[in-house]
């Protein structure tokens, strides 16, 4: 069974599900979903989970996110960017300064709020569908944080620079921000995502290479497996008596977890339990620091389990 993570380079035009549908289809996976949305116009890194890696979807889409943009000054459209209907153009009579000030300004945290045309859901329907119909919906705004910006060329009207942010930042609503603070107006003109989380755009496969690695049976040279997932968080190895009880059900209590070596842990923080560091078996949340285990009752409940794995 294949479980872990394959990271594709979408291709423009596509939308997300799109490749995780051509992803299902040419690897021959019954589950498979992407870890978060990347704009049909955009390209880049897309990390599709496939098999029991799908539970940890909840996990990496909190990942930031890295990317490279293109905005266009002087033009506003109705979807923000190059694709939608034109609202208005005019000539962007501003200076490079003027436009790295503005972008500058776009560090920190901020309330934004997104796109009428996004996948974002209300009512269990994507904004899109809903704009497409011509019903107007309560636009929620969300904390998003933008953590740096870089300009890389400026070539009158598009300047291309990269940004890292936290999920949920819409690109495409901080390049119409910036011409609405130079005066002009602004769309995004290109997107490529060149990192999300720990997966680079260096280890990205097309669907072209993809279809040729599963030929050439290289395809796991290609991808993450499940115990590699998640790199940042701290690893119990357990013993196959306790990676069975784990997946029937059973919340670990101090006395069980007392035998194994446990790293510097604090109450709250998120732990693999793996089977000789090859096999991921739980995702927990710890109940107690490390510290505590000894002084704790044997019966008393040390981590909470979040998430089992058949792996």
């Amino acid at each position: 069974m294949m479980n872990g993570v394959v990271v594709i380079d979408k291709p423009s035009g596509r939308t997300s599900r799109d490749v995780v549908e051509e992803v299902k289809r040419v690897l021959g996976v019954k589950k498979a979903g992407h870890t978060g949305t990347l704009d049909p116009m955009g390209t880049g890194v897309l990390p599709v989970s496939l098999g029991e890696a799908t539970k940890l979807v909840q996990f990496l889409a909190l990942d930031d996110k890295e990317y490279r943009a293109t905005l266009l000054l002087g033009v506003r459209t109705d979807t923000l960017d190059t694709q939608g209907a034109i609202l208005e153009k005019r000539e962007p009579r501003v200076g490079r300064e003027q436009v790295e000030e503005a972008l500058r300004s776009l560090t920190g945290r901020r309330e934004q709020i997104p796109p009428l045309f996004s996948a974002v859901k209300f009512r269990g329907r994507p904004l899109y569908d809903w704009t497409r119909r011509g019903i107007e919906v309560e636009q929620l705004p969300r904390e998003v944080e933008v953590f740096s910006v870089r300009i890389v060329e400026v070539r009158m009207p598009e300047v291309t620079f990269t940004l890292s942010c936290s999920k949920g930042t819409y690109i495409r609503s901080l390049c119409a921000e910036v011409g609405e603070m130079l005066g002009c107006g602004g769309c995004m003109s290109a997107l490529r995502r060149t990192r999300s989380g720990a997966f680079r755009e260096e280890a990205a496969l097309t669907m072209e290479g993809l279809a040729e690695a599963r030929e050439q049976g290289s395809f796991r040279a290609h991808w993450t497996p499940l115990a590699e997932m998640l790199p940042d968080l701290a690893v119990i190895e357990v013993d196959p008596p306790l990676a069975d009880r784990l997946r029937n059900g059973y919340q670990p209590e101090a006395e069980a977890l007392r035998g194994y070596h446990i790293p510097f842990l604090a109450a709250g923080d998120v732990v693999k339990f793996c089977l000789y560091d090859k096999h991921l078996v739980a995702v927990a949340r710890m109940l107690c620091a490390s510290e505590e285990l000894a002084s704790w009752g044997d019966r008393q409940q040390a981590a909470r389990i979040l998430r089992v794995f058949n792996d």
